[in-house]
Order: C-alpha cells, then structure tokens, then sequence
C-alpha cells in the first residue's frame, strides 16, 4: 500500500530535496552562531554530576583513585570521565570546555533530528522535529547545566539515522551504542537489541565481532567500577541507595502513570496529542519508514521500565530519548503531507497544518517568558563568579589553611573542589551525618534566597542548621549568593 499513497522520488522531487537541505543547513549554521553568541552572554556551569566527570578525571591523571564513594556522590560514567580528564589539562577553564562540548553535542542532536526525520520520511518532517527539540527548553537548560544526556541523546539519535540510511549497517552502529554505552547503562539493552537483529542474517564469524562490539559499553563499565571499588556492580548497587535517599524511586505500579506524566512534561499536551495522531498516520502511510522512529520510541520508554524496576532514580529525563522520538512523529503530523502525491487531501492537510502551526506560534509567544530564561541562565553564570569570588578572599585562603572547607550539604562539594582544586578529604558537607566536625576552617553559608533552594536543601532531610556556621566561626568574606565564616 506505501507505494499507492506516497510519492515516487522523480529527479524533480530530488531538486526539491536538494534544495530544503541546503535551506537546513543555512538554518542550522544560524543556528550554531546563536549558540556560540549565547555561550557568551549566558556564561553557565557543569551541574553536580558533571563536575564530578571533571574531579574524577583529573584524579585519575593524577594517578588517584576516583573517589565514587560518599555521601550523595553521582554515579560514574566511564566516558565523562575520559572527557573529564582530557578538559582537567586545560587547568580552571576545563569546566567552561565542558559546556562548550556539550553544547556542539546539543547542535549535533538537533542535525541528527532532522536528518532522521529526512531519512526516514520527508525534509520538512526532519525540519519540524528539529524545531520542535529546540523548543522543548528542557533540553537547552540540560545543555546550559552540562548534563551528559545530551551527548547520549545525539550518540543514540546518529545511530538511528546510521540505521535508517541502510539496514543492519552493523558495526558503525554498535560502535555509536558502545560510546552510550559507557554515559548511561540504557544503552547497553539497545546495544543488545541491535545484537539480535544483526545476527539474524549475519555469519558466525560476524556474530562474534558484533557480540564483541555490544558488550564493551558494559564491559568498560563493570571494569571500571571493579578497578575502583573492588566491585564490578557498585554503580548499579550504589545507584538504587542513592535513589531511595534522594526520594526518587518509583514502584512497579507507578510506572505506568510515571510514562505519560514525565512525557507530558518533556514534549508538552498539544505536541503530544499531535505526537500520538503522527505515529498512526506514518505507520498506517509509511510503515517501513516508520520502523526506526517506532524502535526508539518503544525502547525508551522500555528502558525506563528497567531502571525503576532496578530500583534507580526515576526522572523525566531519563525517557528523553522516548521524548525525542515523539516529537519526530509530532513532524509527520505537521508535514507528513509531503510524503503524499499533489491532490485534495494533500491540500487539506497542507491547509490544516498550516493553522495549527500558526496557532502554535501565537499561543507559544503570548506564553513564553523570557525573563524567566534570562534569570535562570543569568543565574549559573553569577552565582559561580560570586563562588569563585568568595572562596578566592585572602581572609578565606587563610581560613583554608587552619582547616577544610564546610558547605551545606552536597550540592556545593564538587564546584567548591574544582575552584579551589582540593582533594576530597578538604571539602566536607554539613549534611552528612557520618561527617566529622571540623572545630577551624572556612564554612560557606548560602544567604539569596534563590540560591538556597537550589545549592542548600536538597531534601526534606536535610537539616536547617546545616545553613548556620559552627560557633565560634566569624563572617570573613560575603558575595551576592554565599558568605564564608573562619575561625583559626
């Protein structure tokens, strides 16, 4: 039936083609200068997890253990850690590097949008899907805090299109899902997945080789947390701990509430509804088409089940990839019209799309607040200067000598170490109940009130003395966000 309702690719639909890739990537190369303006304007910083991919790769060049173990400590990922180490050598503005990376990862998602939504059906599909990522602000703010979701969003997304170029492209492929592999352990059932699909038509011999190849994202992993810990499961262990303290677990009957919930958050009611009616259309027009759109949809959301099954932290953006997928059937809904031949229903779906995306335009302007971006984004860029400002007082560098540094609780130990390049022994959350109480030092209180929901309570567990200094300790330095209090 496909051939009877799509279009036939005539050397006149090649042109036209041609012609709105090279409108794509003018856009897109606007697209890279506004970013690269805005990395600029908006000077922001790695989030908690991120910063620790820096600490640890710089210990790790320095020939120390990685410290993965401790109160509220993230989970590893071996990669980040890799890129950690490289960006460490480039001394105080490695973190600033890190962002930069994760942006041109964010630019390098949005292309490979696109180019999924081209391969698999039109230009304009692939067009629409980029421009619907780049309005999801959630993954700009993911990109702005440095998050590695975003490089495992386009990692994952380039290996569809990979696929969708040419079936069972074998070992390009596996290659892409072994470097997810290595940010979050998702892949690892994707790699497999890809395994069973390839061997049904491969050789012995190839089988082997792709076995080889969809295992060392697992591989890569359990080495590095035996060699750590002693332990080939910590990070799968310690991440369920870690979950149940932080409140972030889900039961088993919860999931299926949590799906739609966390989606409806990422990709917003109206995309969705359009989401939903485009996979209908693109399966019932362009089955085959729709085929590697679909495997990403089904197996985000599978993938999502496994981690709260496993008991670890269940969170919206752990179902981004499922997201991202969405947003290319919510294309075929907008521009799936291109797929069919000219005729009164490609009017009327021309027409009727072209109201709804005029509609989305007015409603998404007249509900936009920019302010709000301009005070979160504004907000990275001061309260780190305020940090480094704080922490850099002479009063406070002496403080430092009679003693280690206190903060709050865990949210300010890996930024408060990266500024002052201290081991870990020398940063000490207050929160933590098995942590000693230095009686000298330096203790860093959060005094804006914006700051303190965002770098002082964390939970509901968390005292409210751990934003008072310890007695006898003496206002020494203050900035706009943090004040530090001495005692020698």
């Amino acid at each position: 039936m496909e051939g009877l309702t799509l279009t036939r690719r005539p050397v006149l639909a090649r042109v036209r083609s041609l012609d709105a890739d090279r409108i794509a990537r003018v856009a897109f190369g606007v697209l890279c200068l506004g970013v690269a303006v805005g990395f600029f304007v908006y000077p922001t910083y790695p989030n908690y997890d991120s910063y620790y991919s820096l600490l640890w790769g710089k210990e790790l060049l320095e020939l120390d253990r990685p410290g993965f173990e401790g109160f509220r400590v993230p989970t590893e990922h071996p990669l980040a850690i890799a890129v950690g180490a490289v960006l460490s050598l480039f001394g105080e503005v490695g973190d600033r590097l890190w962002i930069a990376l994760i942006f041109a990862s964010f630019l390098w998602l949005v292309w490979g949008v696109y180019r999924l939504g081209q391969v698999a059906f039109t230009p304009l599909v692939g067009g629409i899907a980029a421009v619907l990522v780049l309005t999801r602000f959630d993954f700009g703010f993911l990109a702005a805090r440095g998050y590695i979701d975003i490089p495992y969003m386009a990692i994952v997304m380039w290996a569809a299109v990979l696929e969708a170029r040419r079936s069972r492209r074998g070992a390009a492929v596996l290659l892409l899902l072994a470097a997810a592999g290595m940010l979050r352990p998702e892949a690892w059932v994707l790699a497999g997945l890809y395994w069973l699909w390839l061997a049904w038509r491969a050789t012995w011999r190839e089988r082997a080789l792709y076995a080889m190849l969809a295992a060392l994202g697992p591989l890569v992993w359990t080495t590095t947390d035996f060699v750590v810990t002693g332990d080939p499961l910590f990070s799968l262990l310690y991440t369920s701990g870690s979950a149940e303290d932080l409140g972030r677990q889900r039961t088993l009957s919860e999931l299926p509430t949590a799906i739609p919930e966390f989606l409806n958050l990422i990709v917003k009611p109206p995309i969705m509804a359009a989401a939903l009616a485009g996979l209908v259309l693109a399966v019932a027009l362009a089955p085959r088409r729709a085929a590697v759109p679909l495997v990403l949809l089904g197996s985000g959301i599978g993938t999502f089940v496994l981690i709260g099954v496993a008991g670890a932290s269940v969170i919206e953006r752990y179902l981004a990839i499922a997201a991202v997928a969405l947003l290319v059937f919510a294309g075929v809904f907008l521009g799936g019209f291109t797929m069919l031949r000219p005729g009164r229903l490609r009017t009327a779906w021309t027409a009727g799309s072209a109201a709804l995306v005029l509609f989305g335009v007015v409603f998404t302007g007249t509900q936009v607040r920019l302010d709000y971006f301009d005070s979160e984004l504004s907000f990275r860029g001061a309260a780190h200067d305020d940090l480094v400002a704080v922490l850099g007082s002479p009063a406070v560098q002496e403080g430092l000598r009679c003693g280690p540094l206190t903060v709050p609780n865990h949210k300010l130990v890996p930024d408060a170490r990266w500024i002052l390049d201290a081991p870990r022994d020398r940063v000490i959350p207050r929160a933590d109940p098995d942590a000693r109480r230095p009686r000298r030092g330096v203790a860093l209180v959060v005094t804006s009130r914006f700051a303190v929901f965002k770098h002082a309570w964390s939970t509901e567990g968390d005292s409210p003395l751990i934003q008072s200094p310890p007695a006898g300790f003496e206002r020494v330095a203050s900035g706009d966000f943090y004040a530090a209090y001495a005692r020698c």
